[in-house]
């Protein structure tokens, strides 16, 4: 479980901690101003101490033991999501959260670090025959089941990152490129065909709202005539697009550096109160209003370089169940963070999706800090690089 001797410390990622200590810095000063310091800030510090220690104490368990409780995740994460269908807590249309006593918590979270794990060991046993239709089969059923509960929350964000995560994992365990040509020959039509569907007037597919948020984004500067002439309620559009156009609003006004955190300027979209959720699915726009161009691009970087660390640790990881983990962390942080500063930007559709480390939420840093320790584990288990092996043997 610590086999320390094994270890080789000097591989261990020091960079990763700093990239993550700053920006959860970051996200801590930026939610104390979203929220008025109402409390929320000192949750989420006392969330990422804990989660930090955590995850130095992962860091330092064997993967490979971890690994080992595979099934016991995969089964931890059904009772959770099937709990949520059962007594879990609404909250504006979605049920999606378990309450426990004075904190609550939303699984889909915690769902992908704990898949991410599973399909790590079980590609790993299967790695010969990643390809074969008994294997992808039963890969993709066991994806399903969890997908399928999360989509019946309702929430189709996670359920699309968890999707991309997904074919991260399957891509990176060596699905041949035959087959992966073969999916995308059917997958492209079918797509095509239920985007078709999902503009038809009467469609079941996906959730009244949430086709109101793509057509609100399709149409986003149609006139009355042009709103008229495709039956669209132009007030219904205008008010969905409300979030978005503020979020753009808040983002240029912050110009270079910003108004400052918590600043009282009374021309400010978040002290307007124009913002609903500020601290959580549109903090990228509160980063953007108070530290301007250069903390927007800090933040950027930062999720960037954590994302490359990932990709770095699994170009050098020791096995496939390694590699799978460090890209599937790669993955989680990359397309969680396009699409949460896409949709501040408004160059995607809104969804309710958390900034990796930045935004409050328990659940989501947690989450991120159990799949950062393991990640550690995987680097400082790696196999060294030329340059690593010339310098060992200099010494």
């Amino acid at each position: 479980m610590f086999p320390l001797k094994e270890y080789k410390f000097r591989c261990y990622n020091f960079r990763l901690l700093l990239y993550i200590s700053c920006l959860s810095v970051i996200g801590i000063q930026v939610i104390g101003s979203a929220t008025n310091y109402d409390g929320r800030e000192t949750k989420q510090m006392i969330c990422f101490l804990v989660g930090f220690v955590l995850m130095l104490f992962l860091s330092l368990v064997d993967y490979h033991f971890v690994l080992k409780f595979y099934w016991v995740f995969y089964l931890i994460n059904l009772v959770l999501l099937i709990t949520v269908e059962v007594i879990g807590r609404t909250s504006g249309g979605a049920q999606r959260w378990i309450q426990l006593g004075g904190f609550r918590i939303q699984p889909a979270e915690l769902c992908k670090i704990l898949l991410t794990l599973f399909f790590a060991k079980f590609f790993q046993m299967f790695q010969e025959k990643v390809s074969s239709v008994k294997v992808l089969g039963a890969a993709v059923v066991l994806f399903i089941i969890p997908l399928a509960l999360i989509l019946h929350q309702p929430d189709l964000s996670t359920s699309i990152v968890i999707a991309c995560l997904f074919a991260s994992i399957v891509y990176v365990a060596g699905l041949s490129y035959f087959v992966i040509g073969g999916i995308l020959s059917v997958g492209l039509p079918v797509f095509a065909f239920l985007v078709y569907k999902i503009m038809q007037p009467n469609q079941t597919i996906i959730e009244p709202y949430q086709k109101n948020r793509i057509f609100g984004f399709l149409y986003q500067n149609a006139t009355a005539e042009e709103a008229a002439k495709r039956g669209l309620d132009l007030n219904l559009i205008n008010s969905i697009n409300y979030q978005q156009k503020n979020s753009v609003l808040a983002i240029g006004s912050g110009q270079l550096f910003g108004k400052g955190i918590a600043n009282n300027t009374v021309a400010s979209v978040k002290n307007g109160n124009f913002l609903s959720q500020p601290e959580t699915d549109f903090i990228f726009a509160i980063v953007g209003e108070e530290m301007g161009f250069v903390g927007s691009a800090l933040v950027i970087i930062l999720l960037l370089f954590i994302a490359l660390e990932c990709l770095w640790v699994a170009k050098n990881a020791k096995d496939l169940s390694g590699r799978i983990i460090a890209a599937g962390m790669a993955a989680i942080i990359a397309f969680q963070s396009f699409f949460n500063i896409g949709v501040a930007v408004w160059v995607l559709p809104n969804t309710g999706l958390p900034l990796p480390f930045v935004s409050y939420g328990m659940s989501s840093l947690l989450s991120l800090m159990i799949g950062m320790g393991v990640l550690l584990n995987v680097s400082i288990q790696r196999e060294l690089t030329f340059k690593e092996v010339l310098y060992s043997d200099e010494d």
